[in-house]
């Protein structure tokens, strides 16, 4: 177990000036069996040029502390409108958070467990997918969890990594046939293969020790808990790892969406830093 300092920033820069903004940040690590978050922090800024427009703080002081809304998904997230003319939105999650107090986390929203049980958007399999499960042939004496594992040893076997080969639109058929991919495609197959395997997984967005971007993973519901799988690195989720938000898919539990009026074309930067404390 271990504490980790976070700091999550986004940039988006737009072709042309923004009138008006609608947005949603989904970054608040949740408290669970496995994490609890001590505090966080999210600034939301506009600016045009190099004047700042709007600035607004969103402070979380404790892991049920206020924020403005949850989904479906049990994921808190903050949201709000830019009413400025703006060419540039940020915003910046900082925080400090204790994991690994557990090796697994209890189900305790059951009345949402269906959706975790069938194939669902970008992890819809098609033939390629159900060829290959087909061609693994797993023991009917595995448990769900020894399953779960071996299905994440062979796709890290008999898949690659590889970056601009997908974007967050590929589903995990067209990435599977692609051959290669990155956390994204490796969770959205494994979570394909464990449904066809009868097993409920869910996909996971969060940050990893280090710095770089946000990471992707999956849990598994075994004898009524999750446990994690990080299927891009072929392990079991240590306290290395924080969890941001749950959903069926990467759509579900997105960082950023809104909408704009205006803005043209647009282009992301993203840095996440995670170090240990």
């Amino acid at each position: 177990m271990r504490r980790l300092r976070f700091d999550y920033s986004m940039e988006i820069a737009y072709t042309e000036p923004v009138e008006e903004c609608h947005y949603t940040i989904k970054c608040i690590p949740p408290h669970t069996a496995r994490q609890c978050m001590e505090k966080a922090q999210i600034v939301i800024r506009s600016c045009r040029g190099e004047h700042t427009m709007t600035e607004e703080i969103f402070p979380v002081e404790e892991a049920d502390g206020p924020c403005k809304g949850t989904d479906s998904f049990g994921n808190r997230f903050v949201y709000g409108k830019v009413s400025s003319v703006h060419d540039r939105f940020l915003f910046r999650a900082t925080g400090l958070v204790t994991v690994g107090s557990a090796d697994s986390e209890t189900m305790d929203r059951e009345g949402i467990l269906p959706v975790y049980r069938h194939p669902y958007g970008l992890n819809l399999p098609g033939e390629g997918l159900k060829a290959y499960f087909a061609s693994l042939r797993l023991s009917e004496e595995m448990s769900d969890y020894e399953k779960s594992v071996e299905l994440m040893h062979r796709l890290y076997r008999d898949f690659s990594y590889g970056k601009d080969v997908t974007d967050v639109t590929t589903t995990a058929e067209e990435a599977w046939q692609l051959g290669k991919g990155v956390c994204q495609d490796y969770a959205h197959i494994l979570i394909a293969l464990c449904h066809m395997a009868g097993i409920p997984a869910r996909y996971v967005a969060g940050m990893l020790v280090g710095e770089g971007y946000s990471h992707a993973w999956v849990e598994v519901l075994c004898q009524g808990r999750w446990y994690a799988l990080d299927p891009t690195n072929d392990m079991l989720v240590t306290d290395a790892h924080i969890k941001l938000g749950v959903g069926r898919h990467a759509a579900d539990c997105m960082i950023n969406r809104g909408v704009i009026c205006g803005g043209g074309s647009q282009r992301q930067t993203v840095n996440v830093i995670v170090t240990p404390v």
